[in-house]
């Protein structure tokens, strides 16, 4: 049986799954190429990351597809719920990326604090001449130890970074349709560890007012809105900071450049676009916005752990 991981996988992943005898190719097909592909070389499973998708025309013009898996969290570069009706394995990986998508959060909050991202942009444009004054523009950084962080989305990856935000001295307020208490543990390498537990609240708006920092983790809403626009801006704190590595849209980015122009929030960090893979150029060129390609999970351990959790899978699931 053969499978496609179109957007790459782990090499120990592959050598997992070529152990149970599947064969695995890793070259990616273009999207338009992709139907074609499936069915001249009758690959059993499609494995995505979130540069290809898998819609309904794809499901239907492949017959011979059996799983479809995605390499991370959100599903929304797939028609699941049809996939599944024709009878596909449809699988993911919740929890293998949380904690390299948590560090990146809290290091991007770090850097927009005391503006390391926009210094080191202009450091070797022109440090050289005009030290003192770069030295007086970067000089009104705010730590983030006492400062209150919300968390909008309080699931695995949500849970990850309240647990690196509490373990820097940050308050923390989740927001999440579903309220259940979650003990956060905070682990303290000699010392064992602390537990703190963190019950959601459903609504942002009580709390939008008190929050310093804002850190979104849910999916693209199914009605296309933004969970942050004009009106939320509206009621946040002056100076807030923003860090959204969940997908883009959650935010929207005409609102977020006024807010930033006005003040209202004093620095964004987007990991995600609306247009990716051609995000606008406005935003990449703000000097209050740190923008890193949808990298949140793109570290070498979470890699590991998702193409194995995905191996594990599709041995059980094409191994029966």
């Amino acid at each position: 049986m053969k499978i496609l991981a179109n957007d790459g996988i782990s090499s120990d992943a592959v050598a997992a799954m070529e152990a149970a005898g599947f064969t695995v190719v890793t070259k990616n097909v273009p999207q338009a190429d992709l139907v074609d592909a499936i069915n001249k070389e009758n690959y059993v499973a499609l494995l995505v990351r979130s540069a290809t998708t898998a819609r309904k025309d794809l499901i239907d013009a492949c017959p011979g597809l059996k799983l479809i898996g995605r390499g991370g969290v959100g599903m929304d570069n797939i028609d699941v719920a049809y996939a599944q009706s024709k009878g596909l394995h449809v699988i993911n990986t919740p929890g293998a990326s949380s904690q390299s998508v948590a560090e990146m959060v809290i290091g991007t909050m770090f850097s927009l604090s005391r503006s390391l991202f926009h210094s080191h942009r202009m450091m070797p444009v022109s440090g050289e001449k005009d030290f003192n004054a770069l030295k007086k523009k970067y000089g009104n950084g705010q730590e983030l130890r006492g400062k209150t962080l919300g968390i909008i989305g309080f699931g695995r990856i949500g849970q990850s970074v309240a647990a690196y935000a509490l373990g820097n001295g940050m308050k923390v307020i989740a927001v999440d349709l579903y309220a259940n208490t979650v003990d956060i543990i905070v682990p303290i390498d000699g010392f064992g560890e602390a537990k703190v537990s963190i019950t959601p609240i459903r609504d942002l708006n009580e709390v939008i007012g008190q929050l310093d920092y804002i850190s979104l983790h849910v999916p693209k809403q199914k009605n296309g809105e933004a969970v942050i626009g004009e009106k939320e801006f509206a009621k946040m704190k002056n100076g807030v900071i923003i860090v959204n590595a969940a997908r883009g849209g959650v935010v929207n980015e005409d609102d977020l450049l006024k807010a930033l122009e006005s003040g209202k929030v004093r620095a964004a960090g987007l990991d995600v676009f609306e247009n990716e893979p051609t995000p606008r150029k406005d935003l990449l060129v703000n000097e209050k916005i740190a923008s890193t390609p949808h990298i949140g999970a793109a570290t070498d351990e979470a890699q590991d752990r998702i193409g194995l959790e995905l191996a594990e899978q599709i041995i059980k699931l094409l191994k029966k």
